[in-house]
């Protein structure tokens, strides 16, 4: 059985996600130090996170749970932070990815 721990880090890997793709946007290209340094921290910390939880956990399961942390988290910051539209679609993929992590993470 997998450490508990693996998936604890694992989803603050995908948190981390959140924060350098949430910094990145408020990096403004690049043009902004600050933003643009939380992003670089951030995106070290993910991925050291993520690099950590794949010595126990399957690479499939890990990188689609990152990678969907991180997408329906930046999702869900933009909408509530930043004033993006909350559509039927946008509603609707989110959905998706969270089902296809559930399969996922039955499959194995």
């Amino acid at each position: 059985m997998v450490n508990i721990m693996s998936w604890v880090i694992l989803l603050l890997a995908g948190l981390f996600e959140v924060l350098w793709a949430l910094s990145m946007k408020q990096s403004e290209g690049f043009t902004r130090l600050a933003p643009s340094l939380v992003t670089l921290f951030a995106m070290a910390v993910s991925f050291s996170l993520l690099a950590f939880a794949m010595r126990s956990l399957p690479l499939g399961t890990a990188y689609m749970i990152w990678t969907g942390v991180g997408a329906v988290g930046a999702l869900v910051v933009g909408i509530v932070f930043l004033g993006e539209a909350l559509t039927p679609q946008r509603i609707s993929a989110a959905l998706l990815i969270v089902a296809g992590i559930v399969v996922m993470k039955l499959s194995h």
